[in-house]
């Protein structure tokens, strides 16, 4: 275990990398005392939100708390920090506020935080800064994993991962709800070799959710509906509830 006077937090959204980021940090003894979401403003550039009320039903899985970050609902997910025409310093304000408080509430201050970034150095670089400001640690166990490697070790590893949005060539409704298997792995790696789409979606051709693993003491019945345009598509959730 690692010895903490001060506690972590964790960027999450309930996809794939922000929920594999924190089973590693859980895993590497972090104490990991709130799970950091910021709800979108509208118009907002830097953050979204593709499933936020199966994120809200992970939290409670896994049994952390979700820190309040001064918006006005709970239903609230990370931010995206990619760059916007104001260099995304207005959307992380939000963000900034939450760490600060909780830097005031944890005993022994705020210790650390955990992003799922893995090839951003956007990201990185914004929120090791924002890390650097606080006085804490930024933690990526994700950052510049292989893409192969690292979606089979969420594979393997017991992540239970379903495909809400897609929006790139090669893909079809079909992929919409589509648990990420081996198998869909081996249909993302022939839409790579075709179109170059990133296996793990880090250009935004698809977005994710997770509704069960390791971190997590029950996992996501899900109902749901397609909605496809002909060329993107995403999920409409119609029901969502742990089992």
């Amino acid at each position: 275990m690692v010895a903490s006077d001060g506690g972590w937090v964790a960027l999450f959204s309930g996809g794939k990398d922000s929920s594999w980021a924190l089973y590693r940090a859980l895993e590497a003894g972090r104490d990991v005392r709130r799970l950091v979401a910021v709800r979108p403003p509208e118009g907002s550039h830097t953050y979204h939100a593709p499933a936020t009320s199966v994120a809200r039903l992970a939290a409670r899985s896994i049994g952390i708390p979700t820190a309040d970050a001064g918006l006005p609902t709970t239903d609230i997910e990370p931010p995206d920090l990619r760059p916007t025409p104001a260099n995304g310093v207005e959307d992380l304000e939000p963000l900034e506020v939450a760490l600060e408080r909780l830097d005031d509430a944890f005993d022994g201050g705020l210790e650390g935080v955990v992003a799922g970034v893995v090839e951003s150095e956007f990201q990185a670089d914004r929120l090791r800064s924002l890390c650097d400001g606080l006085g804490c640690d930024f933690l990526a166990p994700l950052w510049r994993a292989e893409p192969r490697e690292l979606a089979t070790a969420m594979i393997d590893g017991g992540l239970g991962i379903v495909i809400v949005e897609v929006s790139a060539p090669g893909f079809d409704a079909d992929w919409l709800g589509r648990r990420l298997d081996r198998d869909a792995l081996a249909d993302l790696e022939a839409i790579r070799r075709e179109h170059g789409t990133h296996l793990l979606g880090e250009d935004g051709e698809f977005e994710t959710i997770v509704i069960d693993g390791p971190h997590m003491t029950r996992s996501i019945a899900l109902e749901f509906e397609r909605e496809w345009n002909g060329e993107w598509g995403r999920l409409r959730i119609t029901d969502a509830r742990l089992e």
